[in-house]
């Protein structure tokens, strides 16, 4: 599979696109004014300890308070990829919990779940009492692992970990680890007694990632001694710290994670824009892996990187609820405050004869694009897909396998349940930060966010109700009325006598006007001749 990533630097904002096989499947943006925290380490104060939650809020300095859940007190689990894997009881009451507390009422709450609205628990192991460990008042580094989403606050754990191209360190930590990736157990045993050896007693543990196949030891002890004292740094600074919250690390750039966490010899190219980001990149790799150099790109071309290699089309239509699947059906995708609705539908495509052929072509179709697109719009948490029904329980089987076969590319952790009998699938996806959707649009201030509005009719039968209330208060006699132009040609067209025949039957003087600044299913009342709006004073739904 060929896969490419583009990096688009700007004054105030940075894009990344991950391409395979010529498909946009992967977008982040970076915007100076929308700083992203995950990975940031705090020196915390605990706010509230919730015992019948298992759970803590901290403030480390943001609008609202972390929530810490006592699992996070653990030990991480040994493997990179077996974090992700158990849960605990949802906690949504957690913010209302922490709002009836009356003294150090924390400022917010975040609701845990950064596995798709689900949460870690460590299995076969005693999770600790939260109320032994933590105080109100008390001070500990924590770490985010999940950045605010809507009216939820961060996630974080004091469980802190560094990532490195080859290692992750976990200075609280006392095991070595092996990515589950890894696949080979001889391999991953070579790798862990030589990682072991190079480890100073009781200086913590440690995970090799997944690109340290075939790593020297003298990349694991160049990495290990930088982890190392960049964790020294974060300890001087917490012992200077006079007063909590405060930052103690921040995590690197996205450009720089990026190149740390994805790019390697499984990426052909990376193409990279501006001078100054190349050169960022260049001086990590010189240090880290310069065999790479050699796949990195510095575009100059006058037509821009996204244009260039056509993703600036496929970006546009990303927020689209519908999108077309390549035999003429179709997704229609829908994210909700509890989750994201996705229905599949046949549209055009009808096949030859056997229509469960037919379907079936449509499911695996729809199957692939559901993991292209929760991988592009970053959707997570709770997912339904509608596919459409199958009779036969091994087409069943080929879809679900087919979902999870693509799913197997994201980067991030999904869980995917069998195919119910109405050919519903459920499954969740980790949840870091929001979605796309969620950090790149805002909600209409017209439709309220449901996307939909009253029809001319319906504003038609509102405006009438309000010039009632009008008559009946009895303290207006001239009224102006404002409306949107459409709403206005449907009053001159469908119903000419209405306005008419109110000022007849209520004894108001009515002055209607369209004004292309209202919008569709608003209308305005003025007292006249006073120009006074009493709009708030009349108006009923």
């Amino acid at each position: 599979m060929k896969r490419e990533i583009l990096i688009q630097g700007g004054p105030r904002e940075t894009r990344v696109a991950i391409l395979e096989d010529d498909r946009l499947v992967e977008l982040l943006v970076d915007r100076h004014d929308h700083r992203r925290i995950l990975g940031d380490i705090y020196l915390g104060r605990v706010e509230a300890v919730l015992p019948g939650l298992q759970a803590a809020f901290v403030d480390i300095g943001l609008e609202k308070s972390a929530f810490l859940h006592a699992s996070d007190l653990l030990e991480p689990d040994e493997d990179e990829d077996e974090e992700e894997d158990h849960e605990v009881p949802d906690a949504d009451e957690a913010a209302e919990a922490a709002e009836a507390v009356s003294e150090g009422k924390p400022k917010g709450g975040g609701k845990p779940g950064g596995n798709g609205g689900r949460q870690r628990e460590p299995s076969r192991r005693a999770i600790p009492a939260i109320e032994e460990i933590l105080k109100k008042g008390q001070t500990l580094p924590v770490q985010v692992t999940k950045e605010p989403i809507n009216t939820k606050g961060s996630r974080v754990t004091a469980q802190i970990s560094l990532p490195g191209r080859f290692l992750v360190y976990m200075p609280y930590a006392s095991k070595v680890g092996v990515s589950r990736k890894i696949e080979s157990r001889e391999q991953r045993g070579k790798l862990r007694e030589m990682v072991s050896g190079m480890l100073p007693e009781d200086s913590g543990g440690v995970i090799i990632r997944t690109v340290a196949e075939g790593v020297t030891e003298d990349h694991f002890r160049r990495e290990i001694e930088s982890l190392m004292d960049q964790w020294k740094k974060v300890k001087r600074k917490q012992n200077y710290v006079r007063k909590a919250p405060a930052v103690l690390l921040r995590e690197t750039s996205l450009t720089r994670s990026l190149v740390r966490d994805v790019f390697s010899d499984k990426v052909d190219a990376l193409w990279v824009d501006s001078l100054e980001i190349y050169t960022e990149v260049e001086q990590y790799l010189e240090q880290m892996d310069p065999e790479l150099m050699e796949r990195v790109h510095h575009y100059q071309e006058p037509t821009p990187l996204f244009d260039r290699f056509d993703v600036e089309t496929e970006i546009k239509s990303l927020f689209r609820a519908r999108v077309d699947l390549p035999t003429g059906g179709s997704l229609i995708i829908q994210p909700t405050e509890a989750l994201v609705s996705i229905d599949v539908n046949t549209g055009r495509y009808t096949g030859k004869r056997d229509p469960e052929k037919t379907i079936l072509k449509t499911n695996l179709e729809a199957a692939r694009e559901i993991a292209r697109q929760l991988r592009l719009r970053d959707l997570g948490g709770i997912i339904v897909a509608d596919f459409i029904d199958m009779e036969i329980r091994s087409s069943r089987e080929k879809v679900l396998q087919e979902l999870r076969n693509h799913l197997s590319r994201d980067r991030a952790r999904t869980k995917t349940l069998g195919v119910s009998d109405m050919g519903l699938i459920e499954m969740t996806r980790q949840r870091i930060r929001p979605s796309l959707y969620a950090s790149m649009t805002t909600e209409c201030p017209t439709c309220i966010g449901t996307g939909r509005v009253f029809t001319p009719e319906v504003v038609a039968r509102r405006l009438e109700r309000s010039l009632k209330r009008v008559a009946h208060e009895k303290r207006e006699r001239q009224v102006g009325v404002r409306v949107h132009p459409e709403v206005a040609l449907y009053l001159l067209e469908e119903e000419p006598k209405l306005l008419a025949g109110l000022g007849k039957a209520t004894g108001l003087t009515l002055d209607i006007r369209d004004d292309p600044m209202m919008h569709l299913d608003e209308f305005r009342l003025m007292s006249q001749p006073a120009g006074r709006d009493v709009t708030d004073l009349y108006a009923v739904a």
